[in-house]
């Protein structure tokens, strides 16, 4: 088997989050991006080491688990979707089986094993989204061409390229109202014949169209992302988005410059042409003030059902210090304020803090107080001392230094929040040598039709034997 070959086989099955298997020619090798089930043909990318890894070039054969016709017009092409044409069930029941078989090697390793050699905790299951289409409140759409040098387009990356872009106008991860925005934006810029920011060349003016929707609100928030090498007067564009007929209600239009080399969405200006630069979502009773790049879960109504567990997980806080570490806009710290003592939230992202010292003094709740800076340092600082700890980093999990730090403090119970398992698998290794067991854990689908799920579980500190 050799880089450049082409060959064919059935996926058997994914492991979290992407990572399908073919076995060919007694040869295990990787493919991203499938279904388990279906048959495919595959180029060879990478052999090393005896490990092989391949691309996807054609499905041949539907998976069994393919049970249904995909809902919009741009899957499979498109990297938003993975598991449109699975049942739901069909999907809850694979993310479940991922999120399992990554945790529970790790517990057995640990010595965390009951009387029959099983890993000994309680698992709850996985808890279905509320809503399972048009869920998201927040989305990054890039302009570009569906193909080299073709008409302007406006919407999310073909799967596995960073530079085609599919015009993904019935998007149904989103509300309606921002596929009537994307679209309308997409049409006028087309009829202005302006050009797109070409990542290579770094040249042109269009690159993002970011939108968030309150889910419960209705509260929309646009934000055309561009470079400053030209100068469009965008004021007919804002009048053209204002006389759409929404279900829910544009709060303020926005126009941010962005002449950064990498292609994320960020702002080294701001204008605000319409309205104001946040919105209110209601999670749980409380509200919250969000702002252009302030962290709030993407699936609002998923994440109702995610923190009612984080707070059951937590249990008897009254009279208790607790610690949010990777606090976000402190939805978590305002959740549990009402019956503790006094919670202190940690987040790197000034803009979040500042939202979620708003959001308390909007709640009411005087107990809450959130530090800027990185939880690496600011534990230093902190003269609190916790008797609870939640965790609810990015992606990446905890930074390997700060995990010290956080155990030292031998707080009797920490609530780890992950959205990625492989890191929160990495991270409990470093609990269970420290003397935790996990006690209780289960999934949370925020992400429907795509391949993350988040996962909770409860660390417990093991008694000392006398």
């Amino acid at each position: 088997m050799k880089k450049g070959e082409i060959y064919e086989g059935i996926i058997e099955k994914i492991d979290f989050p992407n990572k399908g298997y073919v076995n060919v020619e007694d040869q295990k090798v990787l493919v991203k991006n499938g279904i388990p089930g279906q048959k495919v043909r595959f180029v060879i990318q990478k052999k090393r080491s005896g490990r092989a890894q391949g691309r996807i070039l054609e499905v041949l054969e539907k998976s069994p688990l393919e049970t249904r016709e995909p809902l919009c017009g741009s899957f499979p092409q498109c990297g938003g979707c993975m598991y449109q044409t699975m049942s739901y069930e069909s999907q809850l029941e694979m993310k479940e089986r991922q999120i399992r078989e990554l945790l529970e090697p790790v517990l057995l390793q640990g010595g965390q094993r009951d009387e029959e050699g099983k890993a000994d905790y309680i698992w709850e299951g996985i808890k279905g989204s509320p809503e399972e289409f048009g869920y998201r409140n927040k989305m990054e759409f890039s302009f570009g061409d569906e193909y080299k040098d073709g008409p302007l387009s406006l919407g999310l990356h073909k799967k596995g390229s960073t530079y085609d872009v599919l015009n993904t106008d019935d998007c149904r991860l989103v509300h309606k109202d921002m596929t009537d925005i994307l679209v309308c934006v997409r049409d006028y810029f087309r009829e202005k014949k302006v050009p797109y920011y070409k990542k290579m060349q770094h040249t042109g003016y269009l690159r993002h169209l970011l939108l968030r929707r309150g889910v419960t609100t209705g509260e929309i928030l646009v934000h055309i992302v561009t470079t400053s090498q030209e100068e469009h007067d965008l004021e007919p564009l804002k009048e053209r988005l204002l006389s759409l007929k929404l279900e829910g209600e544009i709060t303020g239009v926005m126009h941010m410059i962005n002449d950064s080399l990498s292609d994320v969405v960020k702002s080294d200006e701001t204008k605000i042409l319409y309205g104001r630069d946040w919105f209110y979502e209601k999670l749980l009773g409380l509200r919250f003030r969000i702002s252009t790049f302030s962290f709030f879960q993407p699936n609002s109504l998923a994440a109702e059902v995610l923190y009612s567990i984080v707070r059951e997980y937590i249990g008897e806080t009254r009279g208790r210090v607790v610690f949010d570490l990777y606090s976000g806009t402190g939805t978590i710290a305002q959740l549990l304020a009402p019956v503790a003592k006094e919670v202190v939230g940690v987040e790197i992202v000034e803009e979040a803090v500042a939202a979620a010292r708003e959001n308390a003094a909007l709640n009411g709740l005087a107990n809450c107080r959130f530090v800027a800076g990185d939880v690496l340092k600011t534990l230093d600082e902190l003269e609190e001392k916790p008797d609870v700890i939640v965790l609810d980093p990015p992606r990446e999990g905890i930074h390997p230094k700060a995990l010290p730090k956080i155990l030292s403090y031998g707080v009797d119970r920490i609530v780890y929040v992950s959205c990625k398992a492989t890191s929160l698998a990495r991270d409990l290794e470093t609990f269970l040598e420290a003397g935790y067991v996990m006690e209780r854990a289960c999934c949370v689908d925020q992400f429907c039709e795509t391949v993350w799920v988040e996962t909770v579980c409860v660390l417990r500190k093991k008694e000392r034997k006398i």
